[in-house]
């Protein structure tokens, strides 16, 4: 992974001791670090479709860290690690009410930061994997046609050939023509292959 694409830690904190400590801490595992004294600077400046994850302290003057916690949830997807030191359970509440991954107490461990910051990660490169397979199995779905799209429903709730023949109203053959056309225009060789896209493209059921 080149730089450009590799994880990126936003640190948003005005204690420029604190930002410079865990800039290095991060450093230090191979981890990409950019700080920012000023929320507003960070909200601005920062790239919503980065991979890495934010931390953030809570009390900052002008907005506070659970404001940026909302700004954030409502057009990036990047975890967002608190941090406080003044920490409550009533912050720690609300924090996670409002999607915090992980919420932490100043002085952090620096084992214990690593550890949130490498989770909240992983989690995140783990999420945009699975949007970029739904995704595709979204544009694999565009390619059947209607027919296909009903046997392809009824593979899926594991009906036979001939139950599907029979209930659609058309010859065996035809309902084998039209799987084999579903396996191909959907790009997988075995049923669990198709069952996964399945249920890629329709969470619901």
């Amino acid at each position: 992974m080149n730089q450009q694409h590799s994880p990126l830690i936003y640190l948003v904190d005005d204690d420029d001791a604190v930002r410079e400590a865990l800039a290095l801490l991060l450093k230090s595992v191979g981890l990409r670090a950019e700080g920012f004294a000023s929320p507003q600077q960070f909200l601005v400046q920062h790239d919503r479709h980065s991979i890495g994850c934010v931390v953030l302290d809570i009390r900052m003057p002008g907005i506070s860290g659970l404001d940026v916690l909302d700004t954030l949830a409502a057009g990036s997807d990047l975890p967002v690690i608190m941090l406080t030191g003044h920490g409550n359970v009533d912050l720690c509440r609300r924090a996670f009410k409002n999607g915090a991954e992980e919420f932490l107490q100043k002085p952090v461990d620096d084992d214990v930061f690593l550890d949130s910051v490498q989770k909240a990660v992983r989690q995140h490169i783990a999420r945009r994997d699975k949007q970029a397979a739904s995704l595709a199995a979204q544009q694999r779905l565009q390619r059947l046609s209607g027919r296909e799209l009903d046997v392809l429903q009824r593979i899926a709730d594991g009906m036979t050939n001939k139950e599907i023949a029979r209930e659609l109203a058309l010859s065996p053959r035809t309902v084998e023509t039209y799987r084999a056309n579903v396996f191909a225009k959907l790009e997988v060789d075995t049923l669990a292959q198709l069952i996964r896209h399945y249920l890629l493209l329709l969470p619901q059921r």
